[in-house]
Formats: structure tokens, C-alpha cells, sequence
């Protein structure tokens, strides 16, 4: 869905799975500058926008995520998954109770399939589940914003920030008072510095919770059954995953940045070393400059030294070996 602020000076589109709003309006640094200093906003309105209505509403996703949702408080922002038999991670979402509907965000173009398997899974629960991607727009505030969400609009806060559920035809007149706009690649940024990953970048067909360090953000070790819970309760009580995420501090003397799904080995293997790992995400930060995040085996010393293609990195531990 192509949003109306590609229209906005400067406006580059973003390409891939991004398609449909703006990567940068011209000016990177100084964009992800304006959301470090908690101003601006992120058109986020690609995003799959997804509601659960009906009195059972939370005890029932509470059986189907991973998070504990059954008493979530009106108002409180929390993030789940949905795993597979195997405990492999297939979505996740974003979700805020407004008292009456739980509202979720999810990676653009996965909507549909997750409300097929909400479906299926309604039996005789109290339930409906809606796409509302036509009819609503996320819009990202940053951390320290003062500006004002429009009446009626349902607001999920987090340490990071707001995410906006905003009709879509509010979408222009609030940006107009909202600006300096800020575009993907600015977002992204401030998200990798932050370590948090994100579906279909940090994952693949295999990613289990634990490699991305979402246990306690977005699994909860205390609920009932879920489906995948096996493949959790095992790996925590008995195990370690078979990869860990890392932060990669990238040479900067390099003109290009590894792409994602570049090969990571051990520098000191030589050119002929084994692949380790692969980058998931890599930005230029305007204060650490070329960084990454990546996948790498949890064998690996995490005061080793690593070449990402051909590009030099030193790694900063987010799960820990």
C-alpha cells in the first residue's frame, strides 16, 4: 500500500519488504539525529494492522502466543510470537488493549496468513479477527516526543516510543503538524542500536526465541501451554541455542556495507576459515558508524575477532554464548 507522504519533499522510496513508504527524505543523519532527540515521526503505515474483538479476546490469544496476555492491563503495550510445532518463530506482533479490541502491527505482507491461522484457531471462543491495514496507518513517534496524538487514536507505548493506529485518512494532516518527517533507514538505524530484532531479517525458517534474546520481551517462561512451548522449556531448562545474535562494529574505512546474508568467518582462520555465521541488518548510525547486527554459532568466543565478507567487525555480545 503506497503511502500519501512519498509526496513529501525529499522522499526516496524504500524498496523490498519496505516497499510503499519513504526510506530517507534526503538527509539520513540528520533523520535519525531528529528521533535521538526524541523528534519527527516514521511513517510505518506498510505495516499489516491486524484487531481481535470479542469478551474472550485476550484469554484467547493468551493460549495462542507467547506472551501472557490474559490480564493485560488497557493501555499497556507488549509483543508476542506465534511458533511453530517446533518452536521455530513464524510471526510477531505488536500488540495494546484499548479496552474493547487488541490492536497488533505486524511485518508488512503477513497479515493474511496470520489471520488464516487466528481463524482456525477461533473454535467456540468469543472472537473476531479483522485486517484493518486499509483502514489504519502506524506511525511511529520517537522516545521524548511531545507531540500530541490525535483524539481518538490508540497509542502503544514502549521505551522506544509510541506506535500510532491512525485512520488513514488522518495520515497527511497529522504529519503535517508532526514533522520533520524521518524515513526507514533512520528507524532502522536507532533499531539496531537498540538490539532488537525483527521477523524476516533476524529470523529465518529455524530462528527459536532464545537466538535473538527474546525471552522475556516477547516469551514468557511462567504461562501456560502454547504451541512451540516444548522447544522453549527445553532449550531454557536443559540447553543453549544453536545461535546468538551479536552487535557488529563494522570498519569504517570500508565504502559498502556487507548486505544481509553475508558470510561471517573467525579472522584469525584466514581467508579459507569456516562461515560462522551471516549478517541480518546493516546501517550506518550517525554516531557509531558502520554497524550490523548478525547470527553466529554459540560456540564462537565472543572476544573473537570476525570479517563479515570482507569487512573487519568486532562483536558486542547480546545473547550471551
Amino acid at each position: 500500500m503506497k503511502s500519501p507522504l512519498l509526496t513529501l519533499p525529499g522522499a526516496v522510496p524504500a524498496e523490498g519488504v519496505d516497499e510503499g513508504v519513504a526510506a530517507h527524505y534526503g538527509d539520513l543523519f540528520r533523520e535519525q539525529r531528529a528521533l535521538a532527540d526524541g523528534t519527527g515521526f516514521v511513517d510505518l503505515s506498510h505495516r499489516g494492522v491486524v484487531t481481535v474483538t470479542g469478551e474472550d479476546r485476550l484469554s484467547w490469544l493468551h493460549l495462542l502466543l507467547t506472551q501472557h496476555v490474559s490480564e493485560l492491563p488497557t493501555g499497556e503495550a507488549t509483543e508476542a510470537l506465534i511458533l511453530s510445532a517446533h518452536g521455530h518463530i513464524e510471526h510477531a506482533l505488536y500488540l495494546v488493549d484499548d479496552g474493547t479490541t487488541v490492536w497488533a502491527h505486524v511485518e508488512p505482507g503477513t497479515q493474511e496468513a496470520l489471520i488464516a491461522y487466528l481463524e482456525s484457531m477461533k473454535f467456540f471462543y468469543r472472537v473476531e479477527v479483522a485486517d484493518r491495514t486499509a483502514d489504519f496507518a502506524v506511525v511511529h513517534l520517537p522516545a521524548g516526543s511531545i507531540a500530541e496524538a490525535p483524539d481518538g487514536a490508540v497509542v502503544r507505548e514502549t521505551a522506544y516510543g509510541r506506535d500510532l493506529f491512525l485512520p488513514r485518512a488522518e495520515l497527511e494532516p497529522f504529519a503535517a503538524k508532526a514533522g520533520p518527517a524521518a524515513g526507514l533507514l533512520a528507524y532502522e538505524a536507532l533499531r539496531v542500536e537498540q538490539h532488537r530484532p525483527r521477523l524476516g531479517f533476524e529470523t529465518d525458517h529455524r530462528t527459536i526465541p532464545h537466538e535473538l534474546g527474546w525471552i522475556g520481551t516477547a516469551v514468557h517462561l511462567q504461562k501456560g501451554c502454547y504451541r512451540g512451548q516444548e522447544t522453549v522449556a527445553r532449550v531454557q531448562n536443559l540447553g543453549k541455542p544453536p545461535r546468538r545474535l551479536v552487535f557488529l562494529h563494522l570498519d569504517g574505512s570500508e565504502v559498502h556495507l556487507p548486505p544481509p546474508g553475508t558470510g561471517i568467518r573467525v579472522a584469525d582462520e584466514g581467508e579459507d576459515g569456516r562461515q560462522i555465521g551471516f549478517v541480518t541488518t546493516s546501517v550506518r548510525h550517525f554516531e557509531l558508524g558502520p554497524v550490523a547486527l548478525a547470527l553466529v554459532k554459540r560456540n564462537v568466543p565472543a572476544d573473537a575477532r570476525l570479517v563479515a565478507g570482507e569487512t573487519a567487525a568486532a562483536q558486542e555480545v547480546i545473547v550471551e554464548p
